[in-house]
């Protein structure tokens, strides 16, 4: 060993690895792996079902459909693998048949809810057709309302009637449900007296306003007034929903203090009272002004038997809206006397409509004329509310039309700042703004206006003419080709880029618009005189000619247009015909000196000898003084120059008046 070392040699080394044997290492154990007992396997795949299951409910609830679809989906396959799981450990016997239920019942709620009818069937289909669900019967609803969204109604009534057939009479409020949704199916395929069957027997069940609303549809529609009357009479004697009140708890001391929440936090319950009764509130009313035009001879019989129906109710308190409503269809057939005699009982009979009747009243004298009225009425409208935005607009029109626009403007911001979507406001500020030249401002709020109704032809002339006023031709420009698109045949519009045209120099464009303006509108003369100039200055006589005609018929007592024409008639040669239009003028108008300055000229050119008595004609109408009836130009030669009226250029349905509102 020490010879090997000391010659330089490797030192001796072990054939073995260190630690490892094919024996093994003595004295160390392997543990062996923990088995998870079965039962907690199928447990947890219970929970991992349910929490799909959750996820999903709420994301149908945030409105993330397609999300709520993938988690059912997903919660399918889940319980799919959780029965395999009880198979290999032969658990068969402990089905958990509610979470199956609860996961094909979510499947096919999220399949209806994403539009996808016919998987929501097939799934409602598996569930009902399992005999070991009890119940599901029922679930026949849920398909009957998929075929009344498909239109499908004949299928949609079977599935509600087999339905009825598995629910017992002791589930009464839920069958007289479905009698509703059969009764309503049958109104869609016009089957009003099978309807009417439906609604008649949940009336005499259990009678609610939705039902008796319909009831009376169906008599509407068959024509049957008495049975109207009827149905109107039990749709009012049904019970209104009762908002429970503070006092209805008991009395409290005045000295005690009120807390916040019972201010403006309002109980939700109290909230779903109220708006049933609301409802309630609506279906009488709206079935009130459906009959009351056909139950008698004459719609003021008719409102008067729905008033004194309402009166003998528990409902009494809605008989004063039938009376507004009453004077509101005078004045859809515009009797507008009898319209401010039934208005003007209000002012002592009901105080507490009178700011309605009031600003009815300022509407209706605003429109007939009578603005001292009008803004009487306002005044006491706003007196008895002052956060009504309809009276407030009422009382700026007043102020606009005596041309006091700073106080209609600030009527107009206080009708804004209480209704901030009351469009008449807003339009009427933005034009008093307009009046005021605060053009920015004004274009402000026709902006903000034009956002809220798109297609507006008022609101996008008056954008395009603020701009027009601001000297912004190409924003003007824009938004007048806008206006077009919303109404392509108005002659005015088209009249208006003319005009732009032609100050911008454009002949040809200007020419275009003027003559689908003259199409659509050939007794503009604004469009007929400067059609007519464009022709002359063409040197197309013959087509100027027609236009200069048209304005003399148009304009008969103007002998500008006449002479006009014969001008025309000269310069393309035709003297002859020239002097025979000049001769017509003078015979109508012997004393014009324009006429017969022409008619010298051109029967000296013709070698007429009528010639030498036209000019003794002339010589003594200039000694006497006589001037000229014409009001056209003339160039230095004497002879007639075309020339182009300035146009006002009417607006679309009076653009630039105030819009009044009644209620």
């Amino acid at each position: 060993m020490n010879t090997a070392t000391a010659s330089g040699g490797r030192p001796v080394t072990s054939a073995r690895a260190a630690g490892y044997s094919s024996r093994g290492r003595t004295g160390r154990a392997t543990p062996d792996k923990q088995e998870i007992p079965p039962e907690d396997v199928i447990k947890q795949l219970e929970r991992k079902v349910n929490f799909l299951i959750e996820e999903s409910t709420i994301a149908q609830s945030e409105g993330n459909l397609e999300l709520a679809l993938e988690k059912a989906k997903e919660a399918g396959k889940k319980e799919r693998q959780l029965s395999k799981q009880r198979e290999q450990f032969n658990m068969g016997e402990q089905l958990n048949l509610d979470l199956t239920y609860c996961v094909l019942f979510n499947l096919a709620n999220q399949y209806h809810a994403n539009r996808m009818y016919q998987e929501a069937l097939n799934s409602y289909a598996v569930i009902v057709k399992n005999k070991l669900f009890n119940q599901a019967g029922r679930l026949r609803v849920n398909m009957g309302n998929i075929y009344f969204e498909q239109q499908k109604y004949s299928q949609a009534i079977k599935m509600y009637r087999m339905a009825l057939d598995q629910i017992p009479n002791t589930n009464r409020d839920f069958r007289l449900k479905i009698m509703r949704n059969i009764g309503n199916a049958f109104v869609k395929m016009g089957q009003y007296a099978d309807a009417i069957t439906s609604f008649e027997a949940n009336m005499e069940g259990n009678p609610d306003f939705h039902t008796g609303f319909n009831l009376i549809l169906c008599y509407y529609a068959m024509g049957d007034k008495d049975r109207m009357k009827k149905a109107f009479q039990r749709l009012v004697a049904v019970p209104p929903p009762k908002v429970e009140q503070a006092e209805d708890f008991g009395p409290s001391s005045k000295s005690d203090p009120i807390e916040d929440h019972e201010v403006f936090d309002e109980d939700s319950l109290r909230a779903v009272a109220r708006e049933r009764r609301q409802q309630a509130h609506h279906y009488i009313l709206l079935s009130a002004k459906l009959i009351a035009p056909v139950v008698e001879a004459s719609f003021a019989l008719g409102y008067d038997w729905v008033v004194e129906a309402l009166k003998n109710s528990s409902n009494s308190d809605m008989a004063s809206e039938l009376e507004i409503a009453k004077s509101i269809h005078y004045l859809k057939k515009k009797d507008f006397g009898q319209a401010i005699e039934c208005l003007k009982q209000f002012e002592k009979k009901e105080p507490k409509l009178v700011g309605t009747a009031a600003t009815n009243l300022s509407f209706l004298y605003f429109l007939e004329g009578e603005h001292k009225l009008a803004e009487q009425y306002a005044e006491v409208a706003i007196e008895h509310d002052r956060y009504n935005s309809k009276a407030q607009t009422n009382r700026g029109n007043t102020y606009f039309v005596l041309e006091k626009y700073k106080q209609a403007r600030e009527h107009y911001q206080e009708a804004i700042g209480v209704d901030a979507s009351c469009t008449e406001a807003m339009y009427n500020l933005g034009l008093v703004n307009k009046r005021l030249e605060y053009y920015t401002e004004a274009l402000m709020w026709f902006e903000k206006l034009h956002s809220i109704l798109r297609s507006n032809a008022e609101v996008i002339f008056q954008i395009a003419d603020i701009y027009d006023k601001q000297g912004n031709i190409e924003a003007a420009l824009e938004w007048y080709n806008i206006l077009l698109s919303v109404v392509p045949t108005d002659p005015s519009v088209l009249c208006r880029l003319g005009e732009i045209f032609d100050r911008e120099g454009d002949k040809s464009q200007a020419f275009q618009y003027f003559s689908e303006s003259y199409r659509y509108h050939p007794s503009n003369m604004t469009v007929i005189s400067w059609l007519g100039a464009y022709y002359v200055d063409c040197e197309v006589y013959e087509q100027a000619i027609q236009f200069f005609e048209r304005a003399s018929i148009i304009q008969p007592s103007q002998i500008k247009w006449q002479l006009m024409v014969a001008s025309c008639y000269r310069r393309c040669g035709n003297y002859q015909q020239a002097y025979d239009t000049y001769k017509r003028m003078h015979e109508k108008y012997p004393e014009d000196v324009e006429c017969l300055r022409f008619l010298v000229k051109i029967a000296n050119e013709l070698g007429l000898k009528e010639a030498n008595d036209y000019n003794n004609k002339l010589q003594r109408i200039e000694k006497s003084g006589v001037k000229s009836g014409s009001n056209s130009a003339r160039n230095s030669t004497g002879e007639l120059e075309p020339s182009v009226q300035s146009s006002t250029c009417v607006d679309v349905r009076c653009r630039d008046q105030t819009v009044g509102q009644n209620c």
